[in-house]
C-alpha cells in the first residue's frame, strides 16, 4: 500500500525520493508528496501521480540533501490535499500556514490517534488533516528537547497499531530517523556508506544502492551523514551481525513493460517463465525443498492451516483439495484477516501456512502471529519474496520466482503459489507414504510439462477476446466450478470485479439451486469451467438448469468433454485434460476475460479504484 522513501546526502536527493516514489507506484496510492530540509521545512504535495509531483517539484525547485516523500492510499480522511503525507507540525498554537518543526511521513495504521488527538488539543496543537499520522508529528514534535531520534522514540513507546515511519526536524539538517512496528522499512546505505536512505520497499533504492538491512519489528534507525545506527525495541544498539546488510538485486528492470500496453498483460504472458522458475532445480520430490530440517516437522504433523488472503485465499482453498486427497492431511483454510479475531482450537502438532505475494500482507502477518501466540510452532510460507518478513518469521519457506508482479490484479504470484503448494503437497504425501515412486514421477513430469501446456493456453486470446466484448457490456456475471475447480471460478470472479468493475460472484455449481438460479437471465452471463474430472456428468446437468431459465453459457471446456457450441453455449475449447494440476490452466483464461473485458470497458487495469499491491494495514 503506501510507499516510503526517505535519505539523507551530500548531493541534492530529491530526484532519489521522486524516482522511489515511481517505483512504488504499483503498490496502489491516492496521494503523493516530497519534504525537505532546505534551511526551514518545504513540501509538494499531489492528488494526481507522480509525474504531475515531479513537474510540481522542479517548478518550485525543490532541492536538498535531506527529504523524505510518500504515496498514500487513504484510510483516515479522503484522498485530499490536505491529508496527504508528509505531515508537518507547526508547534502549539501555530496558525495555519506557520513554518513546519517536525515533517513525518507514516506507513499504517494508530489505533489510540482519537486519544492522542485529544490529548494533544489540549497542549494548543491545531490539527490541519483528519488523518492519524498528524497526531505522530505533533506528538513528536511536543517531546522534542533537542534530539529528535529520542523525541520519536519517546513518541512510538505511546503509539498504539502499525507503522513504518520517517522523520526529521528543522533544527537538524542532514538527519532522518525511523522506526518500524507491523509495516515494513529497510535501510540502504549508499556507495561508501557516504549517504543513507529509508524505503519501505527494497525496489524504491534500485539504482541507487544495494546495500540493504532490514529492520525488525520495533526498530529504530538514526540516519546521518556518513554513518546509520540501529536501536531495538528495548534501546539496545544493534551491530553488523544482529542487522547485517546484505546485497539486494531489486529488479527495477523487470518493471518495464516492453510491448505489452498494461503489467497485467505482461504477467500473464510471463507465466510460463515464472512456473518454469519457480520449478527450476526440482529434480525430485523432499521436504528439505522447504528448509532444513521440513523431514522430522512434516513427520510430526497430523494437520494443515492456510492463513491468507485475497487471491491468496484461493490458491490456499485450491491446495487443499490437494492435500486432503493426495496427501491426505486434514485441512483448514482460513481468511487470515478473520483468524485471530475467533476463538479457535489450536493443535501444536498443525503445520502452519501462510500464502502472500508480498510476504508484507499485515493480516497474514498478524495470523501467523496469532497462530504462533496459540502455540503452533511449526510455520512455513509460499512466498515470492525471499526478504520479506514472512519468510523470516517463518521456520520453512517456498520462494517461488514469478519476479516482481507490478498489477494490483495478481496473476504470475497465482499460479506460482499454485506450483508451490502442488510441491508442498507431494512431499507430505511422500513423508506420509502416500506417493509412490511411479506417481512421484508421474506428477513431476506433468508439472515441468507446465510451462508448455500454459504457451497452449495463452494461444486462446483471440477467442477470449471475443467472449470479453459480451462481457463489457454486462453488469454481472456467475462463475461456476466443483471440486478443485471452485476455487478458480472464486478467482475468475475477483478478477473480473477488481479491473472491470463488473459485480461478480463464485459458486459450486451444486449450490445454483440453492439460491443464485434466482438471478440467472439472459443478462447475466455463467462462467463455467469444465474439466473432464468426476464431476462432469453433474456439471453438465448444472448447466441445462442454466439454460432452462434463459442463462447464457461460457464454457471453458476440456477437449474430451462432448460439450459444443451451439445456442446459448460459447464454449472455449482447452489444449488438454491435465489432471490435479488443471487449475493452473484453467485459471489464465480467466485472468485473461478479465484483462479485456476491463480493456473494453476503459477502466485502469493496472491501477483499479480503491485497490492497492501490498495490502500492510489491516
Amino acid at each position: 500500500m503506501c510507499g516510503i522513501v526517505a535519505g539523507v546526502s551530500g548531493r541534492d536527493i530529491v530526484p532519489v525520493l521522486v524516482q522511489g516514489l515511481q517505483r512504488l507506484e504499483y503498490r496502489g496510492y491516492d496521494s503523493c508528496g516530497v519534504a525537505v530540509h532546505s534551511g526551514g521545512l518545504q513540501r509538494a504535495r499531489s492528488t494526481a501521480r507522480v509525474a504531475e509531483l515531479a513537474q510540481q517539484v522542479q517548478q518550485e525547485a525543490i532541492a536538498s540533501g535531506t527529504g523524505i516523500a510518500h504515496t498514500r492510499w487513504a484510510t483516515h480522511g479522503a484522498p485530499v490535499v490536505h491529508n496527504a503525507h508528509p505531515h508537518f507540525s507547526h508547534g502549539p498554537g501555530a496558525a495555519t500556514g506557520a513554518a513546519g518543526r517536525v515533517a513525518l511521513v507514516h506507513n499504517g495504521i494508530i489505533e489510540n490517534h482519537d486519544e492522542l488527538r485529544a490529548e494533544l488539543q489540549g497542549k494548543g496543537y491545531v490539527f490541519e488533516s483528519q488523518t492519524d499520522t498528524e497526531v505522530i508529528a505533533h506528538l513528536i514534535d511536543s517531546l522534542y528537547e533537542g534530539d529528535v531520534f529520542t523525541a520519536l522514540q519517546a513518541a512510538v513507546a505511546r503509539l498504539h497499531g502499525a507503522y513504518a515511519l520517517a522523520v526529521f526536524h528543522k533544527d537538524e539538517p542532514h538527519r532522518v530517523v525511523g522506526a518500524r512496528a507491523g509495516s515494513p522499512l529497510v535501510l540502504g546505505v549508499g556507495e561508501g556508506g557516504a549517504e543513507q536512505f529509508l524505503a519501505s520497499d527494497a525496489m524504491a533504492l534500485a539504482g541507487v544502492t544495494d546495500q540493504i538491512v532490514y529492520l525488525e519489528e520495533g526498530d529504530l534507525v538514526d540516519l546521518q551523514l556518513g554513518r546509520y545506527w540501529v536501536l531495538d525495541a528495548k534501546g539496545r544498539a544493534l551491530d553488523a551481525v544482529q542487522r547485517p546488510v546484505k546485497t539486494v538485486q531489486a529488479h527495477s528492470g523487470a518493471a518495464e513493460l516492453g510491448p505489452y500496453r498494461h503489467y497485467m498483460q505482461k504477467e500473464i504472458f510471463e507465466q510460463p517463465r515464472a512456473i518454469g522458475d519457480t520449478l527450476e532445480g526440482v529434480a525430485s520430490v523432499t521436504p528439505e525443498l522447504f528448509g532444513d530440517g521440513a523431514y522430522s516437522v512434516f513427520k510430526d504433523i497430523d494437520s494443515v492451516l492456510i492463513l491468507a488472503c485475497g487471491t491468496s485465499y484461493y490458491s490456499g482453498c485450491t491446495a487443499k483439495y490437494w492435500l486432503e486427497s493426495i496427501a491426505r492431511i486434514p485441512t483448514q483454510v482460513e481468511v487470515a484477516s478473520e483468524y485471530r479475531y475467533r476463538t479457535s482450537v489450536p493443535n501444536p502438532r498443525t503445520l502452519v501456512v501462510t500464502i502472500t505475494q508480498s510476504g508484507e500482507t499485515a493480516d497474514t502477518l498478524a495470523a501467523l502471529r496469532h497462530a504462533q501466540g496459540l502455540g503452533m510452532k511449526h510455520t512455513l510460507t509460499v512466498c515470492n519474496v525471499a526478504t520479506s518478513a514472512m519468510v523470516r518469521e517463518c521456520e520453512f519457506a517456498y520462494i517461488t520466482r514469478a519476479g516482481v508482479e507490478i498489477g494490483v490484479a495478481s496473476t504470475k504470484a497465482f499460479t506460482t503459489q499454485l506450483a508451490g503448494l502442488f510441491l508442498l503437497t507431494l512431499a507430505l504425501a511422500q513423508v506420509r507414504g502416500h506417493l509412490s515412486e511411479e506417481a512421484e514421477a508421474e506428477h513431476l513430469k506433468a508439472m515441468r510439462h507446465l510451462p508448455v501446456a500454459l504457451q497452449a493456453v495463452l494461444a486462446l486470446e483471440p477467442q477470449v477476446i471475443s467472449w470479453a466484448e459480451d462481457f463489457a457490456r454486462m453488469d454481472n456475471a456467475l462463475f461456476l466450478g466443483r471440486g478443485l475447480h471452485y476455487p478458480i471460478a472464486l478467482e475468475g470472479a475477483l478478477k473480473l470485479k477488481e479491473i472491470s468493475y463488473i459485480h461478480a460472484e463464485a459458486y459450486p455449481a451444486g449450490e445454483l439451486k440453492h439460491g443464485p438460479l434466482a438471478l440467472v437471465t439472459a443478462a447475466m452471463p455463467v462462467v463455467t469451467v469444465a474439466p473432464n474430472d468426476t464431476l462432469l456428468e453433474k456439471l453438465k446437468s448444472n448447466m441445462q438448469e442454466v439454460r432452462a431459465r434463459g442463462g447464457v453459457l461460457y464454457v471453458l471446456a476440456d477437449a474430451d468433454t462432448r460439450i459444443t457450441n451451439s445456442e446459448g453455449i460459447h464454449v472455449i475449447r482447452m489444449p488438454e485434460h491435465y489432471g490435479a494440476l488443471s487449475p493452473l490452466l484453467h485459471v489464465v483464461p480467466l485472468q485473461m476475460l478479465a484483462y479485456h473485458t476491463a480493456l473494453a470497458k476503459g477502466t485502469d487495469v493496472d491501477k483499479p479504484r480503491n485497490l492497492a499491491k501490498s495490502v500492510t494495514v489491516e
